[in-house]
């Protein structure tokens, strides 16, 4: 097991334009592995198309689309982890929010489907209803790479305890999360989550959220970010395109879990 690991999340600008998107999303995959050796790199949510519910539809593709070939080809060219945000994907007559995993040798190792839909209404802030659109997902997700179990969920997932924790007790010690909290939601309650749930679970949290784009109808707040298992910020973007890296350490994960054993301390026989 490697016990340090390169990882890149790439907080890209999202346009209308499908091709554009997976063009760009190829370009700072290759630069995340050529300038950072990175040896997995993270997209955020939506990552080929609008955050909007109005146009998820005619973005959607089904699982052998185009979407899933370029970025099995391209984790396959540069032998790289490919952890794909996500994507609209259509399986019969339903749409998923979905992000997939990608191994070096390009293939799909891992896929989960959005549990949890965003169905908002803030007041003075943003309404917003995915399930006009979305079928949620029923899985609790935990991949097998060549580095540890890593986790995976998206954006509202995290807001729900009980399912980072469950990711937990299957096993991971990375959780990874494409997301796109907005201005109202992100302001308040961002670096906050982040924070606490790397802290409870005792995981490298890596957040992967779209930059900034006050053009498109929804306006994502970025700030990706990665988060160690202490609670610590290790990098973080602001709100515009760039490539975040850091170097995390699975001896951490350990050694912070030795010293303050929250998940051997659980008390199984009351709750």
């Amino acid at each position: 097991m490697n016990r340090s690991i390169d990882i890149a999340i790439c907080q890209m600008s999202v346009t209308d334009s499908k091709q554009n998107n997976l063009n760009k999303a190829e370009m700072m995959i290759t630069q995340s592995v050529s300038k950072n050796k990175a040896q997995i790199v993270v997209l955020p949510e939506m990552f080929n198309c609008p955050y909007n519910t109005k146009v998820m539809a005619d973005y959607a593709e089904n699982i052998e689309g185009e979407t899933v070939k370029r970025l099995s080809n391209i984790a396959k060219k540069l032998k790289v982890y490919i952890f794909a945000g996500s994507f609209p994907e259509k399986d019969k007559e339903k749409i998923y929010n979905t992000s997939l995993v990608f191994n070096k040798e390009g293939q799909l190792i891992g896929k989960h489907r959005k549990i949890h839909l965003f169905d908002v209404d803030i007041q003075n802030g943003i309404k917003f209803k995915e399930s006009e659109v979305l079928s949620p997902g029923n899985d609790v997700t935990v991949v097998n790479t060549e580095f540890c179990k890593i986790g995976l969920a998206i954006c509202y997932d995290m807001r729900f305890p009980e399912l980072m924790r469950a990711i937990t007790l299957k096993g991971a010690k990375i959780i990874i999360v494409p997301a796109a909290f907005n201005m109202t939601t992100g302001p308040a309650h961002w670096n906050e989550l982040l924070k606490v749930r790397a802290m409870d679970n005792q995981v490298y949290f890596i957040a992967a959220s779209p930059a900034r784009n006050m053009s498109a109808d929804y306006h994502a707040y970025g700030h990706s970010a990665i988060v160690d298992p202490w609670g610590k910020i290790m990098a973080q973007a602001q709100a515009g395109e760039i490539i975040l890296h850091s170097k995390i350490s699975l001896s951490r994960v350990e050694k912070i879990r030795n010293e303050l054993p929250l998940l051997k301390h659980r008390r199984t026989d009351i709750y």
